[in-house]
């Protein structure tokens, strides 16, 4: 029987920040196609491990592959164009600009007609802008945000918002997607939707996700694999069922108010 190779392989990582040692000699690996979600409480390290593999922190120890490429030689500019995207907590969209323009604008660094070029040759710049925005109008449509394409980004309600930082990311048609908590803010229907969307995209484009999610039934619903990070290491891993049941995640992470109150939907932290 084949073994599948892992498309991110992380071996031995470690991040300090001063005296704090904010991920320590972590391993992971993500099989492709799959949704892994990393869940912890505030501090664990989750968004180190996204900073680190999207090239915003360089790991002071360790190694990071992604479809066997070495990425710690790299820039963040050279790791996007391999194939990896990612969303932030913060959501850095162009409030003023429409939802449509937002996604131009993402896929503006990816068209090979620059505006010299686009001077010369107006022919290319033509298609190419006509084909950022059928792409752009696509991923809408894959997000139910279409009835939001003229909007300002900055009018929409956040939990929208949260959406088209997504489909900012998305329309690049990343082989591999981070999110860094995309359910923030939504309300609770919403987040049924997102589930929903997460698979849908793993499937029909061909994704592999990882996610860092507070919001336990959409990990629950979505992922594949869970892994809970504790003071920078990892403390479980497997499936989800299995891991977010575990006594030692319910303590070290959920706490106390979690195993009283098992079934709220949410966690805090």
């Amino acid at each position: 029987m084949s073994v599948t190779q892992p498309v991110l392989s992380i071996r031995g990582l470690t991040v300090r920040f001063g005296g704090l040692v904010a991920i320590n000699a972590l391993d992971l690996d993500v099989t492709p196609g799959h949704i892994f979600a990393l869940v912890g409480p505030n501090g664990a390290g989750k968004t180190t491990v996204l900073n680190c593999i999207s090239g915003f922190v360089q790991p002071g120890e360790g190694r990071i592959t992604f479809e066997g490429a070495d990425l710690l030689p790299l820039g963040r500019d050279r790791r996007a164009a391999l194939g990896i995207a990612r969303t932030f907590q913060n959501l850095q969209l162009f409030a003023s600009m429409t939802v449509l323009d937002n996604l131009l604008v993402a896929q503006h660094a990816h068209l090979r007609t620059g505006l010299f070029a686009g001077l010369v040759s107006i022919g290319r710049s033509v298609r190419e802008d006509a084909a950022a925005r059928c792409r752009a109008r696509e991923t809408l449509a894959l997000l139910d945000l279409e009835r939001y394409v003229s909007q300002p980004a900055g009018s929409l309600p956040f939990g929208m918002q949260q959406l088209v930082g997504v489909a900012r990311a998305l329309v690049l048609r990343p082989r591999l997607l981070l999110l860094d908590e995309p359910a923030a803010g939504m309300p609770h229907v919403e987040v049924e939707k997102l589930a929903a969307s997460l698979r849908r995209w793993r499937d029909e484009l061909s994704t592999t996700l990882v996610l860092i999610e507070h919001n336990m039934p959409l990990v629950q619903s979505a992922a594949d694999t869970v892994c809970v990070l504790d003071y920078g290491r990892k403390l479980a891993e497997g499936a989800p069922d299995t891991v977010l049941k575990d006594a030692a995640v319910l303590e070290a992470y959920l706490g106390r108010r979690a195993v009283s109150e098992e079934g709220s939907g949410h966690a805090e932290g």
